[in-house]
């Protein structure tokens, strides 16, 4: 029987990628929706007497998903909403159970991101000791937390997009309940309740506060109905880019072959993900080999000097210029496509000769409007949490073409 093209070949992994992740995203929500709900009406109870959440990622990938949760909580992109305190620990802080020692409190909840090897050892031992002193615990692995949720996939790249939107999710509803100030442990007030910014996200909010059961009700269907959401998304993202994610892989492997690196960059959320892929990359695996790649978003100190000096429209232009060599490419997150240090970025790029992939929301913004890079990657949503959600299963799909596209060969 005659083998298939490459790019029939490739195609279909792009629709496999995209079937493993409906499947595993419907068992997962289907399984777990109602005690998500409730976890967040712990939490909400806990944030409301003055807890933290404190994340953990000791691993690359992990460390990435840390920071990429406590952003959200501390900096919250529905408008009017309260910044709760959150923290991310990795392991540049040292042996985890000793920086918790240092920092945990009762009232806080400490949520590990790391599910194998020794740094999922080592997570095990300081959730352990935070339970002991009486904090939430969570996991996404048999670690021994109080709540522990188990993606149904042995794939690190679905489980980690589940997680990231499990977290979202989270996110999302613990501020919901936070507002249901009437349903809060040591809360006496029962009123109707006033949605604000969020009432298009959460009609149900406008509803009596009579007891919990019912809210608990609604934002468990509030969970699903995101989980599906993200699922459409996903779908949009891979099949409708399918042909620009297939020569965006074939670039960056000519690129790899010839000795070229990746630099990737973004804002907030997006800066994690650039972290992530980034790790991914570099990681390589069984089937994969590691790639060079450099992470704009990591270091603190170039970030915050550029800024200082020049201005945060700077902070990515500045070192594209330190870093990038014709024959190199450049990874730029952005869920508008408007973000200015990021458009700044791909200009200079392309005029040093790198290939340039961008992956945007909205409807491309700037940088798709204009044609701003050689390869534009759309999530047509206007919901940050869920375009994030459906870049990740982007990008891991990309990291994965790369090692497919035959050497010196084309992907379509």
């Amino acid at each position: 029987m005659r083998e298939s093209p490459p790019s029939e070949t490739l195609a279909a992994h792009v629709e496999k990628a995209l079937a493993r992740r409906t499947l595993a995203g419907g068992r997962f929500f289907a399984a777990e929706c109602e005690r998500l709900a409730l976890m967040c009406h712990r939490m909400a109870e806990r944030f409301a007497r003055g807890g933290r959440l404190i994340a953990s990622g000791l691993s690359p990938p992990a460390r990435s998903d840390a920071r990429h949760v406590a952003v959200e909580f501390v900096h919250p992109v529905i408008v009017g909403k309260r910044a709760l305190p959150a923290l991310a620990l990795g392991a540049e802080g040292g042996d985890l159970a000793r920086q918790l020692d240092l920092i945990a409190r009762p009232q806080d909840m400490l949520i590990g991101f790391d599910a194998e090897g020794p740094q999922a050892i080592d997570t095990s031992r300081a959730l352990s000791r935070g339970s002991e002193r009486g904090c939430l615990t969570i996991a996404f692995a048999p670690l021994g937390a109080e709540w522990e949720f188990l993606p149904p996939t042995q794939d690190p790249y679905v489980r980690q997009e589940l997680v990231e939107t499990f977290y979202h999710v989270l996110w999302e509803l613990v501020h919901v309940f936070f507002e249901q100030r009437g349903l809060l442990g040591r809360r006496d007030t029962r009123r109707v309740h006033d949605a604000g910014a969020s009432s298009f996200l959460y009609p149900f909010l406008g509803e009596q506060e009579r007891d919990l059961e019912p809210v608990l009700d609604s934002v468990r269907r509030s969970a699903l109905m995101k989980a599906d959401e993200v699922g459409a998304l996903r779908e949009q993202t891979l099949l409708e880019n399918r042909e620009s994610l297939l020569r965006a892989a074939a670039a960056l492997r000519a690129r790899f072959q010839k000795g070229g690196k990746l630099l990737a960059l973004g804002n907030g959320g997006s800066a994690t993900d650039a972290m992530d892929v980034v790790a991914d990359l570099r990681a390589g695996g069984p089937s994969r080999t590691g790639r060079p790649a450099v992470d704009l978003t990591e270091d603190a100190a170039i970030l915050t000097a550029i800024a200082n000096d020049i201005g945060v429209e700077a902070i990515f232009q500045r070192q594209v210029i330190a870093y990038g060599e014709a024959g190199d490419a450049l990874l730029a997150l952005s869920t508008s496509g408007e973000s200015h240090n990021v458009i700044a970025a791909l200009a200079e790029a392309r005029g040093r000769g790198l290939h340039t992939v961008a992956m945007v929301g909205y409807d491309g913004g700037r940088v798709a409007a204009e044609g701003l890079a050689d390869e534009v990657v759309i999530t047509r949503s206007e919901h940050i949490p869920r375009i994030q959600e459906a870049q990740a299963s982007a990008y891991h799909t990309l990291v994965e073409l790369v090692e497919l596209v035959p050497p010196g060969g084309t992907a379509a």
